[in-house]
């Protein structure tokens, strides 16, 4: 495939993933990248890189045949693929405006708008004395938030540290996938670990 226009020589990587895509396959492990106008020598040493790795199972390799070619207008499975392609599309999307709506009305929290992923990684203003106690035990803050929540509640988040972050700044990544009904179950008792923690830590 070539761009044309301003874009015709610019350099582009499209992912895609089963177990990370829309219909949510975990554990169906397969996936493929596109790659236009790359580098020559880059391109070179990608191949190589992949190469000397394992590929996806064949349940996997299957997977992604369905995935890349799904059901298409006028065959008899259609209608029903895309009622339920919309109806996982619509819930995600409801899912992901009650993470970002939930984390934003918290006090000392900041969500970005969840958008192509299913995970929400908001940012945490914590209280000092807080940042000092995890210092205290040898702990990243938001670590120390996360095992915190984990064994107040059951909770398990992932610690922005884990990422690598800007110097300073403590954030978490959390799924948006679990059921609406239990979701918002998960976010009432984070709410009110989150109230309880601030308060302590004031």
């Amino acid at each position: 495939m070539e761009m044309s226009g301003p874009y015709k020589n610019m350099e582009l990587a499209s992912f895609m993933s089963a177990s990370k895509g829309y219909m949510g396959e975990c554990g169906l492990r397969g996936g493929y990248v596109e790659f236009i106008n790359l580098d020559p020598e880059v391109k070179k040493n990608f191949l190589k890189f992949i190469s000397a790795r394992l590929c996806s199972s064949v349940l996997g390799q299957a997977t992604m045949d369905c995935v890349v070619n799904p059901p298409q207008e006028g065959e008899p499975s259609y209608d029903l693929f895309i009622k339920e392609k919309m109806a996982v599309l619509q819930s995600l999307k409801e899912r992901a405006l009650l993470v970002e709506k939930t984390f934003n009305n918290m006090k000392g929290m900041k969500c970005n708008v969840v958008a192509g992923a299913m995970y929400a990684f908001p940012r945490l203003t914590l209280p000092e004395k807080a940042i000092k106690k995890a210092k205290s035990l040898g702990q990243a803050p938001d670590f120390f938030y996360a095992m915190q929540l984990l064994e107040s509640t059951g909770i398990c988040v992932v610690p922005g540290s884990g990422f690598g972050q800007i110097p300073g700044t403590h954030h978490f990544r959390t799924t948006i996938l679990p059921q609406t009904e239990k979701l918002k179950v998960m976010l009432k008792k984070l709410e009110e670990f989150h109230d309880k923690f601030l308060e302590e830590y004031k």
